[in-house]
């Protein structure tokens, strides 16, 4: 799933463990989700936007991410 994670974890100039312990995960679980190899809990992603201070929807472009899949299944 894609997500805007490293984009708003880089602007606020956080490191991946400096986030990863604010939502209590390990780096790994942070570096995962930036390669779009981990889908995030809806807890773990809500915890991340409040960080941000944006929505669940905006940071993991759950509108863009409804659209791809709608498009895969169309393809069926």
């Amino acid at each position: 799933m894609k997500t805007k994670v490293k984009e708003y974890r880089t602007k606020g100039k956080m490191t991946q463990q400096q986030l990863a312990d604010l939502v209590h995960v390990s780096s790994r679980t942070i570096i995962s989700i930036e390669k779009e190899q981990y889908s995030p809990s809806l807890m773990l992603a809500y915890r991340m936007a409040e960080i941000f201070g944006v929505s669940i929807e905006e940071l993991c472009c759950l509108r863009e991410n409804k659209e791809l899949e709608d498009k895969q299944y169309e393809d069926l």
